[in-house]
């Protein structure tokens, strides 16, 4: 590679960088911060019996899209996991959304045997067909939405990092008002 190709490369990175971050931080297509989350529901999970957005009311709700395959979201993984393990006696549920990203991934028996060595004890719902994936509006892997008590979306990280400003609009969301109480302060 020439001396200039080399420059021009690394100036098309550099650049790329902010707009990467721009759309990390943009939101979620066809869905603002403060309105209703789409729901979550879907045929087959593994470590639970099938969940809605309506039988989580009152807790607050990670969405954790992922699959096995993905080097990113094993690295976010961790996270999910912990702050399961942290904050599930406060309300806060987690939901996996495996969303295959290629052929393999879309084995069943597949994902099951990575929740079971991976000691993954949250809900995981298989969505093979992309139902969740479009309801979201989508688009990357891993994603975390964040529903609060009432069932609105809050926040949305894409890729990894800001585990400390997710763990953050954690903490702030499970101090919220649950469903029951924010309805019987609004209506004094």
């Amino acid at each position: 590679m020439t001396r200039r190709a080399t420059r021009f490369a690394a100036l098309a990175v550099i650049a790329a960088v902010p707009a990467l971050w721009l759309l990390a931080a943009a939101p979620a297509r066809g869905i603002d911060e403060g309105a209703p989350a789409p729901d979550f529901s879907g045929e087959v999970w593994i470590n639970s019996e099938p969940l809605t957005l309506q039988s989580e009311r009152g807790k607050a709700v990670l969405v954790y899209f992922w699959t096995f395959g993905c080097h990113n979201c094993k690295a976010v993984q961790p996270y999910v996991k912990g702050w399961y393990e942290r904050y599930r006696d406060d309300g806060l549920q987690v939901v996996a959304v495996h969303a295959p990203e290629f052929d393999f991934e879309r084995n069943v028996a597949g994902v099951k045997a990575y929740v079971a060595e991976h000691g993954l004890g949250y809900p995981v719902v298989i969505d093979n067909d992309f139902t969740i994936w479009r309801r979201y509006g989508n688009r990357y892997w891993p994603v975390v939405y964040l529903i609060d008590r009432q069932g609105r979306l809050r926040y949305r990280h894409i890729g990894e990092g800001r585990y400390e400003t997710t763990r953050a609009w954690i903490e702030r969301v499970l101090k919220e008002p649950g469903a029951e109480e924010g309805a019987a302060a609004g209506a004094g």
